[in-house]
């Protein structure tokens, strides 16, 4: 897709901002209700998890909604049972939590990259519906989305990684060895999403090569899968001040010189 043909900023701020007062929504009826929601965000290097996460969760109280990312498992980690780690992160009563990669590492990054034996990756194939089973099973509501990204836009995010300082940690050894593997990852995809594609706990795929038209793809997709979720939130009503507005008294320490705008 060209810079032309995308999703203007203005465009996309308009129509991000109903979407997170649904959002907000939401979780003032998980929080009402007790509901626990998992959502898994997978997908190519770039393809846009992070942003996607952000604007999910931007509004919401971060007591109740919390992001995953966990790094490379310790020493300890690997010798227990696969989906041990990722375990301790699900949701209690009332709780949305956001995996930025997830327990699919071991389909998608692990076997592509060599971290993983064919074993423990057919290992994994074979136990994921049941871990998911048992998820569902116990009421967790479970959203799976694999973001999708063509390797042309993949190749401009990387540059754009490196030329950009503010983007400039985003860019790793690991991607750029990642880089040349785009059909090794496209036939891991293929082979996870069979084995995993299941009536109890489907894959949702995004076009995310217009990452802000995919991240209002995912949350309207996201908000439409949940229940009513229309909880009014309390009356809340402000009295006037008693008196005067107090100004700040500064006694032992005063604050510190404002920042002088160039």
């Amino acid at each position: 897709m060209s810079v032309a043909g995308r999703l203007k900023k203005k465009d996309y701020e308009a129509a991000l901002a109903p979407l997170q007062e649904e959002l907000v929504g939401m979780a003032r009826w998980a929080k009402a209700t007790g509901a626990r929601i998992v959502v898994l965000f997978e997908g190519r290097d770039t393809a846009g998890k992070g942003g996607a996460i952000r604007a999910v969760s931007s509004y919401l109280n971060p007591r109740q909604c919390r992001t995953v990312a966990l790094g490379p498992p310790s020493a300890r980690e690997q010798g227990e049972w696969y989906f041990q780690r990722y375990v301790q992160h699900l949701p209690s009563t009332g709780e949305i939590v956001l995996f930025d990669r997830s327990w699919y590492n071991r389909a998608g990054v692990e076997k592509v990259m060599g971290y993983a034996t064919s074993a423990q990756v057919e290992q994994f194939l074979a136990q994921a519906p049941a871990f998911e089973r048992m998820l569902v099973d116990d009421g967790i509501l479970l959203f799976k989305y694999w973001l999708t990204c063509d390797q042309e836009q993949q190749e401009e995010r990387l540059r754009e990684r490196l030329e950009d300082p503010l983007k400039r940690w985003k860019l790793s050894p690991v991607d750029l060895a990642a880089r040349a593997k785009y059909e090794a990852y496209s036939k891991a995809r293929a082979a996870m999403l069979e084995a995993t594609h299941s009536r109890h706990a489907p894959w949702t795929l995004v076009d995310f090569n217009d990452q802000k038209l995919g991240r209002l793809t995912l949350i309207r997709n996201l908000l439409d899968r949940l229940p009513d979720t229309r909880v009014d939130p309390p009356e809340i009503v402000i009295e006037p001040l008693e008196k005067a507005p107090a100004v700040e008294e500064f006694r032992l320490i005063e604050p510190i010189p404002p920042y002088e705008v160039p």
